[in-house]
C-alpha cells in the first residue's frame, strides 16, 4: 500500500435532516428479540410508545397517537387522507417543497384543494390566510409545514391555527422535522392533526411516522371517506386503542428503537434539546459568517435543527460533497429551485460541539479561498 491512501474516518458525522446520529442505548435497542406482532409483549411496546409520543406532543389525556410502518411523508399522507372529509377541502399554505407535497398529497386523493403558494422561504402571511378562509368556506382544513426543512424556515403554526379555528377550520400540522425539538403543543396550541417521524428530532431509528389528534378526532373518522387502504387512521387507531395491536406488520425493530429514543427525549425535555440544538446551530452559523458565507434566512425565521447555505461562487455541490464526506461529514443537497445556489446542514441527532468545530475546519480546508 502506498502512503496516498485516505484513511476512514472514525466517526460519520451526519449533517442530512435525517436519519440522524443516534445515542448507543438507541442503537442497541435495534437488537431486541424477535417477537411476534400479536403477542402481549408487542402491545405492551406498542401502547408505550403512543402514550410517550402522545406527552413528547404536548398531548393530554384527551389525546393518542397511532403510530404507522412508515416515513414521515406516510403519516402526512395518512393524515390528509382520513380527516378531510368529502365535501371538505385543504387550503394549503405553501412556502416550500413540504408545503407543496401536501398539495400534491391532497391532489393525488381527489381532495380539493387551493393552494396560497407564498414562495420558497417566504414567510407564512397570516393575513391571506385569513382571507382565504373567509371567501371559501368549503375549505375545512389548513395544511401547514412546522419546519419547511426546504429552507430551514420554522412557520408560525400556533398563529396559523388561531385563525383557522377563529373561522372554525382544522389544521393538519406537518411536524416531521420539529417534533421533539420545536415548541409546539396538542393541548396548548389546539393542533387538531399533528403528523410526525422517529427519526429526526426525536432521535430514532428511521421507519416510523405518527400521527396525533385528540381521541374524539379519531373516533369521529368513522364515516369519513376511506380514500386508502394502509394509511386509513380509523382502522390503525380502531386497531391500535382497541385491540392494542398493529393494523398490520409493524417493523418490530423500529419500535424498539424509538421506545428508547422517547425515553431520552422525555428525560431531557423539550425546552432542554431545543436548547442544545440552538447552540450547535449558533457554533455552526458563527462559524460560516465567519469563513464569509451567506445564510439563507434572518435568525427570526430559523429553525434550531437546519441551515441553508450559499455556495460559494466557483464551488458545486457535487464536489463539496465529494470533499467533505471524505472527511467525514455528509451534507444534503438543497431541494429544487434552490439546488443550484445553497446547501443545507442539520444540527439534528447526537452532534456535538466538537463534531461542529471540526466540520468548521475542514470546510474551511475545502472551500477556495478560505483557508
Amino acid at each position: 500500500m502506498n502512503g496516498s491512501t485516505h484513511a476512514r474516518p472514525e466517526r460519520l458525522v451526519l449533517m442530512n435532516p435525517g436519519p440522524v446520529i443516534t445515542d448507543d442505548r438507541v442503537r442497541k435497542a435495534l437488537s431486541g428479540p424477535d417477537m411476534c406482532h400479536r403477542e402481549p409483549e408487542f402491545s405492551g411496546l406498542l401502547t408505550r410508545v403512543r402514550h410517550k409520543i402522545t406527552l413528547i406532543c404536548g398531548g393530554d389525556e384527551r389525546h393518542t397517537s397511532v403510530v404507522l410502518t412508515g416515513s414521515g411523508t406516510a403519516a402526512v399522507e395518512a393524515a390528509i387522507s382520513s380527516a378531510v372529509p368529502r365535501d371538505g377541502a385543504l387550503l394549503v399554505i405553501d412556502n416550500g417543497h413540504y408545503g407543496e407535497r401536501m398539495w400534491h398529497i391532497a391532489d393525488a386523493h381527489g381532495i380539493r384543494a387551493h393552494r396560497l403558494e407564498l414562495g420558497w422561504a417566504t414567510p407564512v402571511d397570516l393575513d391571506a390566510v385569513d382571507r382565504a378562509l373567509a371567501v371559501d368556506p368549503g375549505l375545512t382544513h389548513v395544511g401547514v409545514v412546522h419546519h419547511e426543512t426546504s429552507s430551514g424556515m420554522l412557520n408560525d403554526v400556533a398563529a396559523v391555527t388561531r385563525i383557522a379555528h377563529a373561522h372554525g377550520r382544522e389544521v393538519i400540522l406537518d411536524a416531521v422535522s420539529s417534533v421533539g425539538a420545536e415548541r409546539i403543543g396538542l393541548a396548548e396550541d389546539g393542533i387538531d392533526w399533528l403528523a410526525g417521524s422517529a427519526n429526526k428530532c426525536l432521535e430514532a431509528a428511521p421507519g416510523l411516522g405518527f400521527v396525533s389528534a385528540a381521541k374524539a378526532a379519531f373516533e369521529n373518522l368513522a364515516d369519513a371517506p376511506r380514500r386508502t387502504y394502509y394509511l386509513d387512521l380509523y382502522r390503525h387507531h380502531t386497531a391500535q386503542e382497541k385491540s392494542q395491536a398493529p393494523a398490520f406488520t409493524p417493523g418490530i425493530p423500529a419500535f424498539y428503537a424509538f421506545d428508547a429514543a422517547l425515553d431520552l427525549a422525555l428525560a431531557e425535555g423539550q425546552d432542554a434539546r431545543h436548547a442544545r440544538y440552538s447552540a450547535l446551530a449558533r457554533r455552526l452559523r458563527d462559524g460560516l459568517d465567519a469563513l464569509g458565507l451567506e445564510i439563507l434566512l434572518p435568525p427570526g425565521q430559523r429553525a434550531a435543527s437546519l441551515t441553508a447555505v450559499r455556495l460559494p461562487a466557483g464551488t458545486g455541490y457535487p464536489e463539496l460533497h465529494r470533499g467533505l464526506r471524505k472527511e467525514g461529514f455528509v451534507i444534503y443537497s438543497a431541494q429544487e429551485q434552490l439546488a443550484a445556489d445553497f446547501f443545507r446542514l442539520s444540527t439534528m441527532g447526537r452532534m456535538t460541539e466538537q463534531d461542529i468545530d471540526r466540520f468548521l475546519e475542514t470546510l474551511a480546508r475545502t472551500l477556495p479561498n478560505r483557508g
